[in-house]
């Protein structure tokens, strides 16, 4: 008999997508194929168990692997968003969704599929990863030169 869980000894193929590989079988997608494999092996010669022990493990580490990154990715998307939300109210400069160059006040921020826009004041919208230039806001007391003293020479 082949190698333990191919698709040939499984009866008819299922169809995957190829580019998501492993990320695609569950653990209980492992399990019926492997529980499928067992029921099929000549009892004469079964195959070796160390074997499908480690194939049971690599896909477990697959699958944390692939949650790790899930939840990964989902913080960075959060962190970037908080980032471009700490930018309203801030002079900004960057690339429109347009392909034009853009510079205003932020006004709010949009969650996209393609992460964070800034919406400005003059209407045009600037993809964060777009964002080349902040200019810090302008201390309403009048002093911009990060001095607290009031602005005496004593």
């Amino acid at each position: 008999m082949s190698a333990i869980g191919t698709p040939v000894s499984l009866g008819s193929p299922v169809v995957r997508d190829p580019a998501r590989g492993f990320s695609e079988i569950s653990s209980e997608d492992f399990m019926s194929m492997m529980m499928s494999e067992l029921s099929h092996q000549d009892p004469l010669k079964p195959n070796d168990t160390q074997q499908l022990l480690n194939q049971i493990s690599s896909i477990r580490s697959i699958e944390s692997d692939q949650s790790l990154l899930d939840s990964l990715g989902g913080m960075v998307n959060s962190n970037e968003f908080a980032s471009a939300a700490n930018l309203i109210g801030t002079l900004v400069s960057g690339i429109t969704e347009q392909g034009s160059r853009a510079a205003d006040v932020v006004l709010s921020v949009s969650r996209t599929s393609d992460g964070p826009v800034l919406n400005l004041f003059d209407g045009s919208r600037v993809p964060f990863k777009n964002v080349d230039e902040v200019v810090a806001p302008l201390d309403p007391n009048g002093d911009n030169n990060g001095n607290n003293d009031g602005g005496g020479d004593g």
